[in-house]
Protein backbone atom coordinates (compact mmCIF):
# COMPACT_ATOMS: atom_id res chain seq x y z
CA UNK A 1 0.00 0.00 0.00
CA UNK A 2 1.28 3.46 -0.87
CA UNK A 3 2.34 5.47 2.16
CA UNK A 4 3.03 9.18 2.30
CA UNK A 5 6.22 9.08 4.34
CA UNK A 6 9.42 10.09 2.52
CA UNK A 7 11.15 6.94 3.77
CA UNK A 8 8.50 4.75 2.16
CA UNK A 9 8.29 6.83 -1.03
CA UNK A 10 12.03 7.12 -1.73
CA UNK A 11 12.48 3.61 -3.19
CA UNK A 12 9.39 4.13 -5.35
CA UNK A 13 10.77 7.45 -6.65
CA UNK A 14 14.11 5.78 -7.38
CA UNK A 15 12.36 2.96 -9.28
CA UNK A 16 10.48 5.44 -11.46
CA UNK A 17 13.65 7.49 -11.91
CA UNK A 18 15.30 4.44 -13.45
CA UNK A 19 12.35 4.12 -15.84
CA UNK A 20 12.51 7.79 -16.84
CA UNK A 21 15.30 7.24 -19.37
CA UNK A 22 14.25 6.45 -22.96
CA UNK A 23 17.29 4.28 -23.66
CA UNK A 24 16.55 2.14 -20.59
CA UNK A 25 12.99 1.67 -21.79
CA UNK A 26 14.38 0.61 -25.17
CA UNK A 27 16.57 -1.98 -23.43
CA UNK A 28 13.57 -3.27 -21.47
CA UNK A 29 11.53 -3.53 -24.66
CA UNK A 30 14.35 -5.51 -26.25
CA UNK A 31 14.22 -7.94 -23.34
CA UNK A 32 10.45 -8.33 -23.46
CA UNK A 33 10.69 -11.34 -25.78
CA UNK A 34 13.33 -13.10 -23.69
CA UNK A 35 16.93 -13.12 -22.53
CA UNK A 36 19.51 -11.45 -24.76
CA UNK A 37 23.20 -10.60 -24.67
CA UNK A 38 24.64 -7.12 -25.15
CA UNK A 39 25.19 -7.59 -28.88
CA UNK A 40 21.58 -8.63 -29.45
CA UNK A 41 20.33 -5.68 -27.39
CA UNK A 42 22.57 -3.33 -29.39
CA UNK A 43 21.14 -4.66 -32.67
CA UNK A 44 17.55 -4.19 -31.51
CA UNK A 45 17.98 -0.78 -29.90
CA UNK A 46 20.65 0.67 -32.22
CA UNK A 47 22.44 1.93 -29.09
CA UNK A 48 26.22 1.82 -28.71
CA UNK A 49 27.86 -0.88 -26.57
CA UNK A 50 28.97 1.50 -23.79
CA UNK A 51 25.47 2.97 -23.57
CA UNK A 52 23.78 -0.45 -23.45
CA UNK A 53 26.22 -1.67 -20.80
CA UNK A 54 25.65 1.41 -18.65
CA UNK A 55 21.87 1.00 -18.78
CA UNK A 56 22.05 -2.74 -18.14
CA UNK A 57 24.14 -2.07 -15.04
CA UNK A 58 21.63 0.46 -13.69
CA UNK A 59 18.67 -1.82 -14.41
CA UNK A 60 20.43 -4.76 -12.75
CA UNK A 61 21.37 -2.70 -9.67
CA UNK A 62 17.70 -1.82 -9.17
CA UNK A 63 16.64 -5.46 -9.61
CA UNK A 64 14.61 -4.80 -12.74
CA UNK A 65 16.72 -7.19 -14.81
CA UNK A 66 19.02 -10.06 -13.91
CA UNK A 67 22.27 -11.33 -15.41
CA UNK A 68 22.67 -14.95 -16.48
CA UNK A 69 26.21 -15.99 -17.44
CA UNK A 70 26.21 -18.62 -20.20
CA UNK A 71 29.67 -19.70 -21.26
CA UNK A 72 31.63 -16.64 -22.37
CA UNK A 73 28.48 -14.53 -22.76
CA UNK A 74 26.18 -12.87 -20.27
CA UNK A 75 22.48 -12.84 -20.99
CA UNK A 76 20.11 -10.33 -19.47
CA UNK A 77 16.47 -10.93 -18.74
CA UNK A 78 13.58 -9.26 -16.99
CA UNK A 79 13.60 -10.04 -13.26
CA UNK A 80 10.00 -9.02 -12.66
CA UNK A 81 7.62 -9.05 -15.65
CA UNK A 82 5.21 -6.74 -13.81
CA UNK A 83 7.31 -3.93 -15.30
CA UNK A 84 5.42 -4.43 -18.57
CA UNK A 85 2.05 -4.27 -16.80
CA UNK A 86 3.15 -0.98 -15.28
CA UNK A 87 4.25 0.37 -18.66
CA UNK A 88 0.99 -0.78 -20.25
CA UNK A 89 -1.02 1.09 -17.60
CA UNK A 90 0.97 4.24 -18.26
CA UNK A 91 0.51 3.85 -22.03
CA UNK A 92 -3.25 3.38 -21.63
CA UNK A 93 -3.48 6.44 -19.41
CA UNK A 94 -1.48 8.54 -21.88
CA UNK A 95 -3.64 7.35 -24.77
CA UNK A 96 -6.78 8.45 -22.94
CA UNK A 97 -5.22 11.79 -22.01
CA UNK A 98 -4.07 12.45 -25.59
CA UNK A 99 -7.52 11.57 -26.95
CA UNK A 100 -9.10 14.01 -24.47
CA UNK A 101 -6.66 16.75 -25.44
CA UNK A 102 -7.30 16.10 -29.13
CA UNK A 103 -11.03 16.39 -28.56
CA UNK A 104 -10.55 19.65 -26.65
CA UNK A 105 -8.47 21.06 -29.53
CA UNK A 106 -11.17 20.09 -32.04
CA UNK A 107 -13.78 21.83 -29.91
CA UNK A 108 -11.63 24.95 -29.71
CA UNK A 109 -11.06 24.92 -33.47
CA UNK A 110 -14.78 24.46 -34.13
CA UNK A 111 -15.59 27.26 -31.71
CA UNK A 112 -13.06 29.59 -33.36
CA UNK A 113 -14.37 28.72 -36.85
CA UNK A 114 -17.98 29.34 -35.88
CA UNK A 115 -17.07 32.74 -34.37
CA UNK A 116 -15.19 33.81 -37.49
CA UNK A 117 -18.09 33.03 -39.82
Amino acid sequence: MLESSPIALTPIAEYFKVLSEVSRLQVLCALKTGAKNVTEIMEITQLKQANVSKHLQILAQKGIIKRQPQGVSVYYEIADPIIFDLCELVCQSLTVRLAEQSEQLKQLENSALSKSV
